[in-house]
């Protein structure tokens, strides 16, 4: 029997897989991809804890961005309402001292006409006074203008009180 290359690398692939059953070397290949299946489900089972883990921080951030953009809207009506209410009593105050002045102003107009009136009622009463006592000077001699003298001015003292 004559044996060629072919037999002797077939004797050599038997051996050798012989010697990898005897050394169990599948049972390690085995042990091996299983332990690296393990891991990747710990990695994964890892990624997915992470996962949940980030999108319930997003949602609290989320919810906390909400709550501060409804805190600032919050704020930024009560300034527009207290802006508000501090322009109004602004104008009504503004209201209130310009009807202040104007009364005060209109009270001082009519004190200034009043003293006028009574400033051009006593020049006339002078005058008048003047003028009665020239022609009762003129028509009358000293015993009668003594007496309508003293006459006038009683009325006068009892029209001024």
């Amino acid at each position: 029997m004559a044996f060629d290359a072919t037999f002797f690398a077939l004797v050599g692939l038997v051996i050798f897989l012989a010697l990898m059953v005897y050394l169990k070397v599948p049972g390690m290949m085995t042990k091996a991809l299983d332990e690296r299946s393990d891991k990747i489900r710990e990695d994964l089972a890892e990624a997915k804890r992470l996962r949940e883990e980030a999108q319930h921080v997003l949602a609290e951030y989320q919810r906390k961005r909400k709550e501060a953009e409804a805190e600032a809207a919050n704020i930024i009506a009560s300034a527009e309402r207290e802006a508000a209410a501090l322009a109004a009593e602004a104008k009504q105050k503004t209201e209130e001292f310009v009807a202040r002045r104007t009364a005060l102003s209109e009270q001082k107009i009519k004190q200034a006409e009043i003293d006028a009136v009574n400033a051009v009622r006593s020049a006339a009463v002078d005058l008048a006074i003047s003028a009665a006592e020239k022609v009762l000077e003129r028509k009358t001699d000293e015993a009668v203008q003594q007496k309508l003298f003293e006459q006038a001015v009683g009325e006068v003292k009892t029209r001024l009180n």
